[in-house]
Formats: C-alpha cells, sequence, structure tokens
C-alpha cells in the first residue's frame, strides 16, 4: 500500500495551499515536513531534493515532485477531478489559469509592502468584482449545472472555492453579487471531505498575519 504523500512547505498558506484543498478534497490524508528555518530549505537544495531549487516539494509514488501546477495536475489525475477526455481537461486547465491569476495576487497581498498594499487590494476587488467572478458566474449560468466541467467535481471547482473563501476573507461582501458562485461554495464546502477540511484544527492553513510574513522572510530571502 502506497504511502501518504508527503508536502514540503513552511507552515504558511502560499503555493501549497492549493495542493492541501485538492488533496483533502479527494480525501488524501498527507503528511507535512515544515520547512522553520533558512537551514532547512538549504538542506532540501545541498541534498538535490529540489530540482529547480524552489519549494514546494511533494514525495509521492516514488517521485518528489516540484512546480505547483505539475503537482495538481498530477493528483487530479489519480483521483478523477481531471474530466472524461481532452476537452474536458482543457476548460479545466483553462479555469484553473484564470483562479491561479487572481490567487496569485492574494498569496502575495501579505507580503507587499505597506506603501503598495492599499493598491494591491483594490486590484484584487477589481479583478474579482469586473473579470474573474463574472467570467465563472457566466460558466455556470450557460449550463446550469452543479460544476464548473461536465457536472463532475473537478480541480477547477475545488480551486474556486478556495479561491472565494481566500478573497472573502479581505472583503466578505465580495460574491453577494453573484449567486450561481455562492451557490458552488455551499455545495463543495457540504462534501464530507471539504467540510472536514473546514474545520477548526485541520490542515488548512490560517490567514497569513506579520508574525508568519516575519518567518517567510527569513526562510525564504
Amino acid at each position: 500500500m502506497a504511502g501518504k504523500p508527503i508536502l514540503h512547505y513552511s507552515n504558511d498558506r502560499g503555493r501549497m495551499e492549493s495542493i492541501r484543498w485538492l488533496l483533502a478534497a479527494a480525501g488524501v490524508e498527507f503528511e507535512e515536513k515544515y520547512i522553520e528555518t533558512r537551514q532547512d530549505l538549504e538542506k532540501l537544495r545541498n541534498d538535490g531534493e529540489l530540482l529547480f531549487q524552489q519549494v514546494p516539494l511533494v514525495e509521492i509514488d516514488g517521485m518528489k515532485l516540484v512546480q505547483t501546477r505539475a503537482i495538481l495536475n498530477y493528483f487530479a489525475n489519480k483521483h478523477n477531478l481531471y474530466g472524461k477526455d481532452m476537452k474536458e481537461r482543457a476548460l479545466i486547465d483553462m479555469y484553473d489559469e484564470g483562479i491561479a491569476d487572481l490567487n496569485e495576487l492574494i498569496i502575495l497581498y501579505p507580503f507587499r509592502d505597506p506603501g503598495v498594499k492599499e493598491a494591491n487590494f483594490a486590484e484584487i476587488q477589481d479583478k474579482a468584482r469586473n473579470r474573474y467572478f463574472p467570467a465563472f458566474e457566466k460558466v455556470l449560468k450557460s449550463h446550469g449545472q452543479d460544476y464548473l466541467v461536465g457536472n463532475k467535481l473537478s480541480k477547477a471547482d475545488i480551486h474556486l472555492v478556495e479561491l472565494l473563501y481566500h478573497v472573502e476573507e479581505l472583503d466578505p461582501t465580495i460574491i453577494t453579487s453573484f449567486p450561481l458562485l455562492q451557490a458552488l461554495k455551499t455545495r463543495i464546502s457540504s462534501l464530507p471531505t471539504v467540510k472536514k477540511f473546514l474545520q477548526p484544527r485541520s490542515q488548512r492553513k490560517p490567514p497569513v498575519d506579520e508574525e508568519c510574513v516575519k518567518k517567510v522572510f527569513r526562510i525564504f530571502h
């Protein structure tokens, strides 16, 4: 029997959080080995564990995978969250790329200098309200189904709901004008595996605070 995936990252959200969400939604238990210091990161590099000298790193099925999208695609394929054919996978990838564009702004937001944080926050609000959320609302409306692609749960649905949670932490009113996104969030959040992940003391990480920002800078900069 294959062992649990082992996730190597700092004890924060960053680019590993989407991987945690996907594994949790698929009902896959995983272990985490936190990178606590600069020396921990350098050891992984010096031991040849990081192909491109950067994390996330996931050990799974005898492999040591890096690069977030490669890791996500592997798990999506492995757990039947990647559509039934090439056309569905193309749509899932397209939606995922849009989600990743906005999510990147949110990942970086806590690490912005105070002088640019306000502008960064305004950019997140503008792109969410006027570009990405209307697009996903339109997709759901166009086919009237429960999920984005093929009326079956995919990695795009999971990542979109993760994004909704993260944006709502910054602006609790931001999805009130998007009833289909609200319904998708409720639907995904009610899945037993996701519901468990959303409970306190799960492996889901809290929002990044000032102390976390300082620690991450000490490790990676």
